[in-house]
């Protein structure tokens, strides 16, 4: 089987840097002054020249590595009135902007990794030549902390194994939950917007809610499409705080509203869930690793809802003895349903293989690959976590698939292979 191997190459960056809260903790009010107040204080002592002056040094140093820094400033300032009850009409523009900017920090969001992407067909697709077709990529980026975020790409791929991606813009922006107290530990379900003037390229969705704290872990996104026909891009992901897992779902029907959803039910307290991309006999599907060594088939009623299902897969090869998972939703075609998996062989590495389950009973495996179709090797191999290859969603072009992976947790490739040489290639 020929697999072509794209020569770009996605890195971390730690030049790719957003503007975020800095939260200082708050008494509450009738508590002995805080750090916060004491803080805001400060500021408000100030002469008018002597914080026209400290503004401007902040300004000097960061107004050109960020977008629209100033409003940035007065909105993380709007937050902090309404935790203290200031009375901003009495307050300057400047002095305001330099309390918002006391309460914010620079973060560099892919300074560790960038890794394990999903791929779907982008909600746009005016102007496209024939054979083309415009993408979205959504990407697992690390930051300080280890902290996981969720990044994405646009770009355009061919039916001659070209692609483009989309220049990333010079700045980057986070989601915001419009309306929320920063300063409180928010739970879900939560609804957070990209900026109005901000590009898809140029969005990141940061952990928003307590289960999210330390993280937002290997989105797998589909697009959707419900039984009117209509389409939502639907992904699903690992919310991490520390010390446990909740898998949620981002739903969105336009990239500029983001639903952020935790799921219930006994599977949902497991990584590595992957949606259908419609409903299988009136019913939502999954394929998830309720075991952490096996690969089941979970049906609901409620796309938020999962309990454990019917195990559908186990280890067989060498190369994937210690455990199998999925790598992304499963693509449908005429023969069946394609689901890309991992597996862990010997020494911890990684591969990537295929099974086809039946299109209308999924529970069904009609063939697998004996052998992986990618192996962590060459320059696969070195990185955070070396002989790693790891995918979290394939789009199906025409006769090919196009395959974005992570490579050692590290950075990502892109590969593509023909569809007819993978089922030929299972036994």
């Amino acid at each position: 089987m020929k697999l072509f191997n794209h020569e770009l190459r996605l890195h971390a960056d730690p030049s790719r840097v957003v503007v975020r809260p800095f939260h200082i903790a708050f008494g509450g009010h009738g508590a002995p002054p805080s750090r916060t107040e004491r803080l805001v204080g400060e500021v408000l002592a100030m002469t008018t020249a002597q914080a026209r002056a400290e503004l401007e040094t902040v300004l000097k140093d960061f107004e050109a590595r960020h977008w629209q820094t100033r409003r940035v400033f007065m909105t993380r300032y709007d937050e902090i009135e309404d935790l203290l009850g200031l009375d901003g009409a009495r307050i300057d523009d400047e002095k305001r902007q330099l309390i918002g900017a006391y309460f914010c920090h620079e973060y560099s969001y892919a300074a560790a990794a960038l890794m394990n992407p999903s791929a779907v067909p982008h909600f746009d697709q005016s102007g496209m030549p024939p054979g083309s077709l415009r993408i979205l990529m959504s990407m697992r980026s690390v930051g300080e902390g280890h902290i996981s975020s969720v990044a994405f790409r646009e770009g355009i791929i061919t039916d001659r194994d070209e692609m483009r991606l989309a220049p990333e813009p010079p700045f980057a922006t986070a989601t915001d939950a419009v309306g929320q107290d920063r300063e409180s530990v928010l739970e879900g379900p939560i609804t957070v917007y990209r900026h109005r003037d901000s590009t898809l390229s140029g969005t990141v969705i940061f952990p928003m809610t307590g289960a999210q704290s330390k993280g937002l872990e290997d989105m797998r996104i589909v697009r959707f499409q419900h039984e009117d026909g209509s389409f939502e891009w639907i992904g699903t992901y690992t919310a991490y705080n520390g010390s446990s897992i909740q898998s949620e779902l981002m739903r969105t029907r336009d990239f500029r509203a983001f639903d952020l959803v935790p799921m219930s039910g006994t599977a949902s307290h497991n990584k590595g869930m992957a949606l259908f991309p419609r409903a299988v006999d009136g019913q939502y599907m999954m394929i998830g690793r309720s075991d952490g060594e096996n690969l089941f088939l979970l049906k609901s009623n409620d796309l938020t809802h999962w309990d454990n299902g019917e195990k559908i897969l186990t280890p067989v090869y060498p190369w994937e003895l210690v455990q199998i998972g999925n790598c992304g939703p499963p693509i449908e075609l005429d023969e069946g349903w394609l689901l890309l998996t991992h597996g862990v062989g010997a020494m911890r590495k990684y591969s990537i293989g295929a099974v086809l389950l039946d299109k209308h009973d999924p529970s069904k495996v009609i063939g697998r690959t004996r052998e992986p179709i990618l192996a962590a090797k060459d320059q696969d191999r070195e990185g955070y976590v070396p002989n790693v290859v790891y995918s979290c969603g394939a789009i199906l072009h025409g006769d090919r698939l196009f395959l974005p992976y992570g490579i050692a947790d590290s950075s990502i490739g892109f590969a593509f292979v023909g569809v007819d040489e993978l089922l030929a290639a299972m036994a």
